[in-house]
């Protein structure tokens, strides 16, 4: 789903794990037609859907390059941006520069003839800064675009070290490790031993599309992941259904699920955000959320009265869902693009900024996010957790996938899948539902 309406729904914080900086609509734009970069005080107006304190530190992650340059850059934040950016866009109101949130809106927007091909200072600090993935997903038709700005990761497990420590279990490094894991909380503590909240108003039920993904990547592989997204592997085939089946040995068995909250279709009335409360007050021994979790722990207690600690020997911490086998590193995750609608001196000028190794550290020392830029310092992150997250990223052994079904066309990813889950959760069939989201292609 679209990385900003997702963050914007995690309370107050609006964004934070690994990332996001889902971000939005920009006002207009300056002189020409993508906007004001070249205008006679040298203002590069930027567009996003981050709102809050996390507009405020991405201005100020521009401080030094002003300093520099003289350049100065205003991000102005806006909640619609999705819905938005592509009216003001054909309706010649762009802004300098956009923060895409989606490859599928992205390539919307290129679509349009309005966002520039990408500097040749850019594209040599994406070959420079990034995987091959990385760039791909800014790339069009074979043309490149937008450079990745900040990262998520999906896929962790979050639970209690102390819980762990007490019930003499481990981490899992495997699949069937993690259901043995499973059936033995359930045996110690007489509840189930995951919770999990798929309530996001309009955009309800895509925390179970990141499990199904998740999945498909473990089982079947990032080549299959690739065919799926591309409309190649169908819904209703063999390894989808695989993946749909294996999530459903957790999230469909009443022996599991859903603690703290109720039965198996509490999961849809329980929102996303609020499984944090559970693990943290130990009502929930497990949870399934990306890195952005994290933000919510801030915000709930632990059954002693305090704000939870989030680390290996703490209250809360996280590790990433295991695959078939132990020691593969796949993950799937999200993140933003840089699009530019001039070729002003300016705009070019903070299009190269924004693809250095320097504004990933001024960004990610900010507090709340991290970069997949292999040459930023993970260090700088403000917390443990999301050190250990973007060093995750920026390793060459892990295999990582953008989320499917941001990449999917809208009556898909944002459409029939969503509706799908929750439909599956609310008890139809596997096989219906399968054909039912397949069907949004026809839409």
């Amino acid at each position: 789903m679209a990385l900003s309406q997702r963050y914007r729904l995690l309370a107050p914080i609006a964004f934070i794990g690994v990332a996001t900086l889902a971000l939005a609509g920009c006002t207009e734009g300056g002189s020409g037609d993508g906007g004001g970069g070249g205008d006679a005080n040298q203002t590069v107006r930027i567009s996003g859907g981050i709102t809050g304190p996390q507009a405020d530190d991405l201005n100020g992650a521009f401080d030094s390059f002003t300093e520099e340059t003289g350049i100065k850059v205003e991000y102005t934040g806006d909640k619609g941006f999705e819905g938005n950016i592509v009216t003001k866009v054909t309706g010649g109101d762009a802004p300098d520069i956009a923060i895409v949130p989606q490859p599928g809106l992205l390539k919307t927007l290129i679509d349009t003839g309005k966002v520039i091909e990408a500097p040749e200072g850019v594209a040599s600090a994406v070959d420079e800064n990034w995987s091959e993935d990385w760039k791909k997903y800014g790339t069009v038709d074979d043309v490149f675009y937008a450079a990745p700005m900040l990262a998520n990761v999906k896929g962790y497990v979050w639970y209690s070290p102390a819980s762990f420590e007490e019930w003499g279990v481990e981490v899992p490094t495997t699949w069937d490790e993690m259901i043995a894991l499973t059936d033995t909380i359930v045996e110690k503590t007489g509840q189930p031993a995951w919770c999990a909240g798929f309530s996001s108003e309009a955009a309800s039920g895509w925390p179970g599309t990141d499990w199904v993904e998740d999945l498909v990547l473990r089982q079947s592989g990032p080549e299959v992941y690739d065919q799926w997204v591309a409309g190649d592997v169908k819904f209703t085939d063999p390894e989808i259904k695989d993946a749909f089946d294996a999530v459903g040995t957790i999230l469909l068995n009443p022996d599991y699920v859903n603690a703290g909250y109720g039965d198996v279709k509490s999961i849809n009335s329980t929102a996303f955000g609020d499984v944090a409360a559970a693990v943290a007050d130990g009502s929930c021994a497990l949870t399934h959320q990306a890195s952005f979790l994290e933000v919510n722990f801030r915000d709930v207690q632990t059954k002693e009265g305090n704000e939870p600690v989030v680390a290996p020997d703490g209250d809360v911490y996280a590790f990433i869902l295991p695959g078939v086998t132990e020691g593969e590193l796949q993950i799937e995750g999200g993140g933003e693009f840089v699009a530019g609608f001039n070729d002003d001196e300016a705009t070019v000028k903070v299009l190269e900024y924004m693809a250095s190794a320097e504004f990933a550290d001024a960004s990610v020392e900010a507090g709340g996010v991290i970069s997949a830029n292999k040459n930023a310092d993970p260090s700088l992150a403000s917390s443990e957790f999301l050190t250990s997250a973007m060093e995750l990223l920026q390793d060459e052994n892990t295999v990582f996938r953008f989320d499917a079904s941001d990449q999917m066309p809208s009556t898909v990813g944002s459409g029939s899948f969503w509706k799908g889950i929750v439909d599956w959760i609310d008890g139809k069939d596997t096989e219906t539902v399968l054909s039912d989201i397949q069907a949004g292609y026809e839409n």
